[in-house]
């Protein structure tokens, strides 16, 4: 008997975990752990996070979705460690969502500028970059047009959630990164 292949989703880049290792080969140097053949991306998710290093969770699944899903659902892990945000943090929040509602080139180039300004890397300041390398180009505006690489969104997405997974409580750590898989596990 056959397994059934998983179905597509709107959300995902692709159904199962190997394929989006072959859409995205620098998660071979983000993470230590290899999907089986044929195994869904939220079986994956799930056994990564009972391993020995279960924030590599958080890096699978940031790659696992299409940018602009990738960067709401680290938006709304933001969401959940609201304690752990600074002002700064939730005004960078505040473009990212305005980018994910709306996701056009002004709303991107605003959200680019704006995490461009920071004097730090703080989650809300990771994700709003990640939202910059959704399109435009990585190169100075006098030069060639370099579009962003597609990996490059699902890293910042994957810097801000871990960061903001530092700042929390550690006793709080396992079921936070639980949380944050069922989460992406909603939006399949």
């Amino acid at each position: 008997m056959t397994q059934d292949y998983p179905p597509r989703s709107a959300s995902l880049r692709a159904p199962l975990a190997t394929e989006i290792f072959t859409m995205i080969p620098e998660l071979a140097h983000d993470m230590s752990m290899r999907p089986q053949t044929d195994e869904p991306v939220a079986a994956f998710a799930g056994r990564l996070l009972q391993s020995d290093t279960p924030e590599e969770a958080i890096t699978f699944t940031s790659q696992m979705f299409k940018r602009r899903v990738s960067l709401w659902w680290g938006h709304e892990c933001l969401r959940q460690m609201d304690a752990c945000l600074t002002t700064h943090d939730r005004k960078m929040m505040a473009l990212v969502a305005d980018w994910v509602a709306a996701p056009d080139d002004l709303n991107r180039s605003a959200t680019e500028e704006a995490a461009a300004q920071a004097s730090a890397r703080s989650p809300g300041v990771w994700l709003a970059m990640a939202t910059g390398w959704t399109g435009g180009s990585l190169a100075p505006s006098d030069g060639e047009p370099v579009p962003p690489p597609r990996f490059l969104t699902g890293r910042g997405v994957n810097a801000a959630v871990l960061s903001v997974l530092a700042r929390g409580p550690h006793r709080a750590r396992r079921a936070t990164l639980e949380t944050f898989v069922q989460m992406a596990n909603d939006l399949i």
